[in-house]
């Protein structure tokens, strides 16, 4: 079942974060929960003000805004607390923040992550906000509103011989755990022939819908490798026994996703700087410990970055 509750943004003066009825129906929430014990639960933007003179950029009556998430289960990304309903995470946080700025209230839905951006054009949701990475081919049918940059990178477990994965190649012949209707599975996808190019064993993508099946396949050994974001994969390895993180391999910035052609996105570019500004953007970085994602101001739908 997918879950949805009322948020009044401007009303919130607590830590808790967005509150659900109910776990969605493919995910494990005590299992999650579970792994979500020393999840950083510091209050940062509770203090955030709505701004008039921002708040003046959105369309027309806007008051109320239905925002797309999808629960991944490994922070820094969309995760619960302890108590199995409370979901928090770094796009949990930007997304609260950017609504009281704006001074709207949000219905908050889970979604499957590959659900989420073809869902955007039907009207279904007003925008997503589970760490898509901008690229050229998502942006032919999606706005985007940039908040961090993130990437691709690779983790593995500690006792394997893999190194730095500069060129695809180097996995040929193995087994590569990643997340479904990602930017990940759709590089691996598109790049399996530089092995059989080259007369080698293509590696073999293995697709999970959650982030604890993709650490479950490492573990146990069914998956050789792991591709997700470089935020993601630092955080897991460091709250994780047995593993170790190879490398960055491509940079992205990351933005809330909409509907092509959308209103709503010069008012929310424009809350990203006010962040950005009065302090409120650092505290969320730094809770998080992803400094080393911040952008120095947010732009529109911008061109892919290329390493």
């Amino acid at each position: 079942m997918r879950t949805h509750l009322l948020i009044p943004f401007v009303a919130i003066t607590s830590a808790a974060l967005f509150l659900t009825a109910c776990g969605s129906g493919d995910t494990d929430t005590t299992s999650v929960a579970a792994d979500s014990a020393q999840v950083p639960t510091t209050d940062v933007v509770s203090a955030v003000r709505k701004d008039a003179a921002v708040a003046k950029l959105l369309p027309a009556g806007t008051t109320h805004l239905t925002v797309a998430v999808s629960v991944g289960g490994t922070p820094p990304g969309t995760t619960y607390l302890a108590d199995g309903k409370t979901l928090t995470g770094q796009d949990v946080d930007f997304t609260k923040a950017v609504a009281r700025v704006l001074g709207v209230e949000l219905t908050v839905e889970q979604a499957s992550f590959e659900a989420i951006l073809p869902a955007l054009d039907s009207g279904k949701y007003d925008f997503g906000a589970s760490n898509f990475g901008v690229t050229d081919e998502r942006r032919r049918t999606i706005d985007f509103v940039t908040y961090i940059n993130d990437g691709q990178g690779f983790a593995t477990r500690k006792d394997s011989k893999l190194a730095k994965v500069t060129d695809l190649r180097q996995l040929c012949g193995l087994n590569v755990a990643t997340g479904a209707g990602t930017t990940f599975e759709a590089t691996l996808e598109q790049n399996k022939h530089l092995c059989t190019d080259a007369g080698k064993k293509a590696y073999q993508v293995q697709t999970y819908a959650e982030q604890s099946a993709i650490w479950s396949s490492l573990q146990q050994g069914r998956s050789d490798i792991v591709m997700s974001t470089i935020n993601g994969l630092r955080y897991a390895v460091a709250h994780q026994e047995g593993l170790k993180f190879l490398n960055e391999y491509h940079r992205l910035d990351v933005g809330f996703a909409f509907k092509k052609g959308t209103k709503l996105a010069p008012a929310f570019q424009a809350a990203v700087d006010k962040l950005l500004s009065d302090g409120t953007y650092d505290r969320i970085l730094r809770k998080w410990g992803t400094a080393g994602s911040a952008i120095e101001r947010s732009r529109i739908s911008p061109p892919e970055l290329k390493n």
